[in-house]
């Protein structure tokens, strides 16, 4: 049998429990501007029949299926890296969508400097009402330039979806394994650390779907993730100036952590120790409303988990 020729992008679409979204993301493929890609679907140990879902696709020699045991998303990328063939990688997870021009104008901008080893995107949200058209860059900023430092403090956001080359992936081993979420943000700086440059394209070329049971909805492990991740990168930039970026950014994340933990216990009933966390997050809870709210829990315990589910359901809809 004839072997197909090298494709220019290898699209990595990791996929669980993603079988109502699959065909519309696959078909976001299929209308690309530019055609010359292949499209490696991992079913990572999904529930759900993601085999079915993707049969009217497999007249598209350029989509296919491979199924490994569950072991999260890194794991899932990395095994279609391994079976990828193009000498660019573009990510798209199985329940999102690009628009037409994602590839076209994402080639282009990595073209442009030899030394550019991804380049992201913005994107708007959909699937929740109250992000709905929402742009990625509204909420978590993407001003230039990228620098390890400017990532790594959160000054400028790396989108998911980005458009690498696949000798940069291999140059820093790909996906952490052991992070079951924050493993995109844990790569972007591996990657910058390295010395590979990252370029922005400012335009909307990708619809990122928000669902209720995504990792990211998952606050408190996402946030021990993250800590993980500057953990890491805190051991790793031991003789460089951005260690003390990633050490304010790390405090800042054992605050918010701080914060969960004592909303959570406030709300199941055991006040003193959820007001002793919340004392912690600072600087969180140092504004004069929450120096009152402190005040006015520990004064009517009874009433804290009252104000807590207001307070919450307050900034759902604020």
């Amino acid at each position: 049998m004839r072997s197909l020729p090298i494709p220019a992008v290898s699209v990595l679409v990791p996929a669980y429990r993603c079988a109502d979204y699959i065909a519309d993301t696959l078909r976001s493929l299929q209308a690309q501007t530019m055609p010359d890609w292949e499209a490696i679907v991992v079913d990572d140990g999904s529930p759900d029949d993601l085999a079915g879902a993707m049969a009217p696709f497999s007249g598209d020699a350029r989509i296919r299926l491979l199924r490994t045991t569950n072991a999260g998303v890194s794991a899932a990328r990395n095994r279609a890296l391994a079976d990828a063939r193009a000498p660019l990688i573009a990510l798209l997870d199985g329940d999102d969508r690009y628009t037409p021009d994602y590839l076209a104008e994402m080639t282009r901008a990595i073209a442009v400097e030899p030394d550019v080893g991804f380049v992201t995107c913005d994107a708007t949200f959909f699937g929740n009402a109250r992000l709905e058209g929402v742009r990625f860059s509204a909420v978590s900023p993407q001003v230039p330039p990228v620098t390890l430092d400017r990532v790594l403090g959160r000054q400028f956001n790396v989108f998911t979806a980005c458009l690498l080359l696949a000798t940069a992936l291999q140059d820093v081993g790909g996906w952490s394994v052991d992070l079951r979420s924050a493993e995109d943000l844990d790569l972007w700086i591996r990657l910058l650390e390295r010395g590979w440059r990252c370029s922005l394209v400012p335009h909307t070329l990708h619809h990122y779907r928000r669902r209720p049971d995504s990792l990211s909805s998952a606050r408190l492990p996402l946030l021990h993730a993250a800590a993980r991740v500057y953990d890491n990168a805190i051991e790793r930039l031991v003789d460089r100036p951005e260690r003390r970026t990633a050490q304010t950014m790390r405090a800042t994340i054992e605050a918010e952590i701080a914060f969960e933990r004592g909303e959570a216990l406030v709300l199941a009933g055991d006040v003193r120790a959820g007001l002793r966390e919340l004392r912690r997050a600072l600087p969180r809870t140092a504004t004069p409303a929450w120096r009152v709210a402190l005040i006015a829990m520990r004064i009517a315990p009874f009433a804290a988990p009252r104000f807590m589910r207001w307070r919450m359901e307050a900034a759902l809809h604020g």
